[in-house]
């Protein structure tokens, strides 16, 4: 019998990330490459263990040999333990036959089991393609507080962006009376964070409910949280203040990366009582050449650089040689830049390798979107990839 833990984390790490193109080709979204030495998915897993919760399944999907590969026994963020710590669950073929994960919801349900065996009496439900610090600790405090059946945290965001999420309208006190889902008519700027606590017993009874329905899209915010509403659950809304990005597109994954750059950038990644925890890479020093220039960059370990770099994050082993330009990119590793070769406004997988002379995207402020190129492309010398061109190893262009 497994000692009972109060809170159980449960990570979706399942989705496609098709969105990000290129990028998630072979790896699962939540597994990509940010800010040069870490992975999405070490967000919620630092969240999780400076929260004081130590039992997280992730629950993955689509690509995730990187991910397992990378989360591995959990060590990174001390959660390699016998009782709870991480564990990977995947879709699993049971006596009915073997189903993948058809929503949000459907992911948990086929899952109950796991949060059984630990008897918890909360559930911490997160998404695995935010980058953001936040203490659950406090939310769940406050679940526990107001006798929620489920809380859901909840940003300000302008009204004119409040049509891009699912919108909370709240009384004063913070309970939910209405949810919308991508409203055209906002009336309300509190934007869910995809980050809910339910109450065991709660979720349980729903989402054996919503299992049972044929016509569900067995999703928590199509489904489950309507549902709850119209049953009169007692819903509340957590708000929090701080930085957060959904980083599912492209350009948001851009955004994101850019705001870790500057004297005194927006995302703070050196906030020593909430480090993000990671595997990092084993490289050497960085190397400047002595004709290197290098503005407003953030350069992680094992990076040589003899060319110019602006404006730009890099990850570990980036090899920028001589005559070479990059700015406003962002390149996850193990790249190689050569001579003459240029890259504006542009976020490189990793392996990529751009030739003499090539010429990938344009300066932003003429580029039409943002080039990606995927893992393990390459670029002959004097080639071209287009501003907004999105290109793959395994097939061209997108």
């Amino acid at each position: 019998m497994f000692k009972k833990k109060e809170c159980v984390a449960m990570l979706l790490a399942g989705g496609q990330g098709s969105r990000l193109y290129a990028l998630t080709d072979t790896t699962a979204k939540p597994a990509v490459t940010f800010g040069g030495k870490y992975r999405i998915i070490d967000f919620p897993l630092s969240n999780c263990v400076h929260s004081g919760i130590d039992t997280v399944g992730v629950l993955t999907q689509y690509q995730p040999l990187v991910l397992n590969e990378y989360i591995g026994t959990g060590l990174p963020w001390d959660l390699d333990r016998n009782h709870g710590g991480v564990k990977i669950l995947p879709p699993y073929q049971a006596k009915s036959g073997a189903d993948w994960y058809t929503g949000t919801a459907n992911a948990i349900y086929q899952n109950l089991q796991f949060i059984e065996r630990y008897d918890a009496e909360y559930v911490l439900i997160l998404s695995g393609d935010h980058i953001y610090s936040m203490d659950y600790s406090k939310m769940i405090d406050y679940h526990k507080k107001t006798g929620a059946a489920c809380t859901i945290a909840v940003i300000d965001v302008p009204i004119e962006e409040a049509s891009r999420f699912g919108i909370m309208s709240t009384k004063e006190d913070g309970t939910i009376f209405k949810f919308s889902e991508k409203p055209k008519n906002p009336d309300s700027t509190k934007a869910s964070m995809g980050i809910y606590v339910f109450t065991r017993t709660k979720l349980f009874d729903y989402l054996i409910a919503d299992a049972k329905d044929p016509d569900s899209s067995n999703d928590f915010g199509k489904n489950i949280i309507p549902t709850m509403l119209a049953a009169g659950e007692k819903m509340m809304a957590y708000s929090f203040e701080g930085y957060w990005k959904d980083v599912g597109t492209i350009d948001s994954l851009w955004e994101a990366n850019m705001d870790i750059l500057g004297e005194n950038p927006v995302l703070k990644l050196n906030d020593s009582h909430w480090r993000v925890l990671s595997r990092n890479e084993n490289a050497p020093p960085q190397y400047i050449g002595p004709d290197a220039v290098i503005e407003n960059a953030s350069i992680t370990e094992g990076c040589e650089i003899l060319g110019t770099v602006r404006n730009s994050v890099l990850g570990a082993n980036v090899r920028v040689l001589a005559g070479a330009v990059v700015e406003d990119a962002v390149l996850m590793g193990d790249c190689v830049i050569r001579a003459g070769a240029r890259v504006s406004y542009a976020i490189v997988d990793r392996d990529v390798v751009i030739g003499e002379n090539a010429v990938v995207g344009k300066p932003r402020g003429e580029a039409k979107g943002i080039a990606v190129l995927g893992e393990g492309y390459e670029v002959p010398a004097g080639g071209t990839v287009a501003d907004g061109a999105i290109v793959s190893a395994k097939g061209g262009a997108m």
